[in-house]
This record gives structure tokens, sequence and C-alpha cells, in this order.
């Protein structure tokens, strides 16, 4: 059940920011009206949850007042027979509103930035990082988002050595952030002759994309460097010096891009993945100083954790940060984009450790 005090809040808090956005202060200042009215707009869904969770009670309530005054016995059994459908129903609804009552990190509204590198496995490890881009441009599509790709560095056999995409759209970031970490893949490789299964892995990190505003980085602090972007085998795709690639200095972050003809644009690009990179190690040097490192069920910044293994023999994933019934579901719906599932558990579970942790 959810405690009448946390319904309660939810509601004051509805209402506050209804009065908010009504007020002349607010109306004058497009910054306070554009956050106040994100929240509200998560605040009717959560409203939604709540106006269906108390209805659901009060139905039972009254069918349970029926069956305890009524005289007609076919009445009764009516009753009996429409609260235990309720009953059963309860928990899930339990569960729908817990799930949106999670607290949500004002990070997780932005877009992001994710980057999948090929890890151990040669060929095998590029080919696997091309399926996890695929998986994400598909789990994208059904949510709307919209995908680009910033860079790719392509492997000898097909898919990527690296690719950097941003991913746009409603909560790309709080949707995506559990994806960070060490993907292992166990299946045999279409060049594998023998038939033999071998492991390779690819890392995925995911950053929410910072804006001008967030990171201030000093010109003279940035080495830029163009040179001609190269393609498969590293021949020349390009006749002029387009592809850009930007050291900072102080931290010694570097990145390059050259999926743009336009030195321009693979500046523009160049600059936008090292204002997430900076503004994510501020976030996690901030987050250190906040709390001591906890060991949770859930990792969201340890990228050298092993997170997940796409069991391709036994047409299983296994979520490793995960336990019970959630933690393995069918390869081939997962690979179709249908990362929901997990993904809920694992918010779930991250409320969970967090409220333990409080």
């Amino acid at each position: 059940m959810i405690p009448k005090e946390t319904i309660a809040r939810v509601k004051r808090r509805f209402e506050e920011v209804n009065e908010g956005l009504a007020s002349p202060e607010t109306l004058s200042d497009p910054k306070r009206m554009q956050t106040l009215g994100k929240e509200l707009t998560y605040l009717r869904t959560v409203m939604d949850g709540v106006i269906s969770y108390e209805a659901l009670l009060e139905e039972m309530s009254s069918l349970e007042e029926m069956i305890t005054s009524e005289t007609d016995v076919e009445i009764v059994r009516m009753a009996r027979a429409e609260l235990e459908d309720l009953e059963e129903k309860l928990p899930q609804e339990v569960e729908q509103l817990r799930f949106l009552l999670i607290p949500r990190d004002p990070e997780e509204a932005r877009d992001a930035i994710m980057e999948i590198r090929a890890g151990t496995g040669g060929d095998e490890a590029s080919l696997f990082a091309g399926d996890l881009y695929k998986l994400y441009q598909r789990f994208a599509e059904k949510h709307g988002l919209k995908v680009e790709i910033m860079d790719a560095s392509y492997g000898t056999a097909g898919g990527y050595k690296e690719i950097i995409f941003s991913v746009r759209g409603d909560q790309a970031f709080g949707t995506l952030r559990f994806e960070s970490g060490v993907h292992r893949v166990q299946r045999v490789p279409a060049t594998e002759s023998s038939g033999r299964i071998h492991t390779s892995a690819a890392t995925v990190a995911v950053l929410p994309e910072a804006e001008e505003v967030d990171v201030d980085i000093n010109p003279n602090d940035l080495r830029i460097d163009v040179y001609r972007s190269s393609g498969p085998g590293g021949q020349s795709v390009n006749t002029t010096d387009s592809a850009v690639r930007i050291t900072h200095i102080p931290t010694g972050l570097v990145v390059a891009i050259q999926d743009e003809k336009s030195q321009h644009k693979n500046k523009d690009k160049a600059l936008r993945v090292l204002r997430s990179r900076l503004y994510e190690m501020e976030r996690e040097r901030l987050e250190a100083e906040r709390t001591e490192a906890r060991r949770s069920m859930v990792s969201t910044g340890d990228r050298s954790a092993k997170i997940r293994t796409y069991n391709y023999p036994q047409g299983r994933v296994t979520d490793h940060r995960l336990e019970g019934d959630v933690k393995n579901h069918a390869l081939e719906t997962v690979m179709l984009g249908n990362l929901d599932p997990i993904i809920k558990a694992l918010r779930l579970a991250d409320y969970e450790a967090r409220l333990t942790k409080a």
C-alpha cells in the first residue's frame, strides 16, 4: 500500500506548481516557467496514477461494506467475486504508482550522449558493438527519441570499433542512464568455422548532454588539431582537413570527430561531446563529496563493471544487477529494442537502494 502522507504530499505539490505557473513572478521569468512546466508534466502523470489507485481502493471499500451489510445472498456472492478481482489487480496498481513516485533527478530530463566501444574479442566485439547500437536505435524509435550519430570508427568485418551518438527527447538520459557498463556477448561468431562459442564485450557510456551554460570552457585551455578523415582500413575519405581533434589541456580529455565533411560541424560535435564529458566528471566529483561510495544493486558510475550478458545459445539476456524473475529476459525480444522491463526494474531497484541508504 502507498502511505497516505505520500499521496497528500503529491497532491499538495501539484497544487503548488499549478499556482506557481499562474503567478506574475513566473510569467515574467521564462526559465522558471520552463522548470515548473516540466515538473507539472511529470506531476500530471503521477496524479493520473493516484486517481486510478484511489478509485480502486474506494471501490474495494464499497464492496466490503456491501458484503457485510447486504442480506441478499446472490448480491453478496457477486460482490465477493468482484472484490477478489480487484484484490488481484491491487498489487499491480501499487507497483505502477510506486514507480511513478520515484523521485526524479533533474538530470534525467536532459538529452543523452552515448558512447559504445568494442572491447575484448576482436572483430566479434566490433560486430557486437554494432548490434548494441541497433538495439538502442530501435528502443529510441519506440519511445519517440531522436538518434544522431556524432562519430564512428568502423570495424574491419563490420560493426564499430567505436560509435558516439546523441539521443534527444523526453527523459532521454533518465531512461538510458543505467546502460552504462560492460556488456558481454556469448555466441558463435560468423567467422568461426568450428562452431565454438566465443565471449566478447563492448563498453557503453551514457552521459547527460551539457548545455553551454553548464560548463565554462576557456578557449585557451583547448588545443584544436585538424586532419583528413579516414575510413575503414585507414584510407582517406576526404580531400580537405575536415576531421577535428580537441584536447582539453587541464584534464587531458581528447575528443576526435570526423563524421561530417564540414570542419565546422565536426568542431561543434566535438565540443558537445567534450562539454558533456567535463560535465559528467564534475557530477561524479560532487556525488563523491556528498556520499561515500555505496555498494548497491545498481551501479550507475562504475563503467568497468559487467552489467549484462547476451547469451545467444540459450536465447537469454541476463542483467547481473537484478535478482529474481526480472533478472532474465528473452534475447530476441530485447534485441528488437524492448528494454522497458529491464529499465523499469533497474529504476525501482535504485529507488529501493536509495531509500535504504537514506
